[in-house]
C-alpha cells in the first residue's frame, strides 16, 4: 500500500512532475524487460494490443509517434489525419486534458521537438501519472510509436535492491531533482519517507536507504541498512 498518493501541483513543471514519476516509470521498465526478454513486441493498432511471441498480449494505448528523421514528437490524440481507431488513444485524449488542467505545454502542443531522450521523458511521465505497468517503442522504420501496457500479468520485482539500484540509475542518468526523485520514487513504492537537512531515508521494515545530499541537492552517498 502507497505510504502516500503524490500529487500534482498547479506549480509543477514537466520537469517537476517527471522527477516525480520517473523513477518508478523506470523500475516498471525493468520488470517488462525481464518479463518479455529478447522478444520483439509486435503492435495490433485496430485490436489495441501488443503481443510478444505467441503466449504474451497486452491491452495498448498509443499516446504518441517519434519521427526519428526530424526529431519531431507528434501525439496520438492528434488524430485527425493519421485515423487512429479512437479506443486506442483513449490515455493520450487524456494526457491533453491533464495538459489543459495543469497547464502543461508539453502535453497540450500536437508537435513537440524531441529526440529518443526527450521521447522516453515523455513516455515515462505520462506512463507514471496514469499508474501505467510499462512502455514500449514500437518501430516502424524512421517512426516510433510509444505505447503505454496495463497489466497485471507482469511481475514485479519489489525488493529493497532493485529499489536502489532504480534510484541511482534514475539519478545519474537524467537531470532532475534528486532529492524530489527520492522522496515520489519511496512514497510510490509503499515506503517510509523522511528526511532531514542533509539526507533522506526510505523506510521498509526494519530496512533503511539512507540517501546524503549537497547543498545543491545533488546526491553525496547511499547507504544501505538491510534486514
Amino acid at each position: 500500500m502507497k505510504e502516500k498518493e503524490i500529487k500534482i501541483e498547479d506549480s509543477d513543471s514537466f520537469q517537476t512532475i517527471f522527477a516525480k514519476y520517473g523513477a518508478m516509470a523506470l523500475d516498471n521498465q525493468e520488470n517488462l524487460s525481464e518479463f518479455i526478454g529478447d522478444q520483439v513486441g509486435k503492435l495490433d493498432i485496430n485490436n489495441g494490443t501488443i503481443s510478444f511471441g505467441d503466449d504474451l498480449t497486452f491491452p495498448a494505448q498509443i499516446i504518441g509517434t517519434l519521427a526519428t528523421e526530424t526529431n519531431k514528437w507528434h501525439w496520438a490524440w492528434d488524430n485527425e489525419d493519421i485515423g487512429f481507431p479512437e479506443d486506442i488513444i483513449q490515455e493520450a485524449i487524456k494526457v491533453k486534458e491533464f495538459g489543459e488542467k495543469h497547464n502543461i505545454e508539453q502535453f497540450t502542443k500536437n508537435i513537440l521537438s524531441a529526440d529518443l531522450v526527450e521521447a522516453h521523458r515523455i513516455a515515462m511521465t505520462v506512463s507514471g501519472i496514469f499508474n501505467d505497468d510499462a512502455y514500449y517503442l514500437v518501430d516502424f522504420d524512421d517512426i516510433i510509436f510509444f505505447v503505454t501496457i496495463k497489466s497485471n500479468e507482469i511481475p514485479k520485482d519489489e525488493t529493497i535492491e532493485r529499489f536502489i539500484n532504480v534510484f541511482n540509475n534514475f539519478q545519474k542518468e537524467f537531470k532532475v531533482k534528486s532529492r524530489l526523485a527520492f522522496k515520489s520514487y519511496t512514497k510510490l513504492r509503499g515506503y517510509e519517507y523522511k528526511e532531514r537537512d542533509e539526507f533522506s531515508v526510505a523506510k521498509f521494515g526494519q530496512s533503511r536507504v539512507i540517501v546524503g545530499f549537497s547543498e545543491r541537492g545533488n546526491v553525496t552517498h547511499i547507504q544501505t541498512m538491510l534486514e
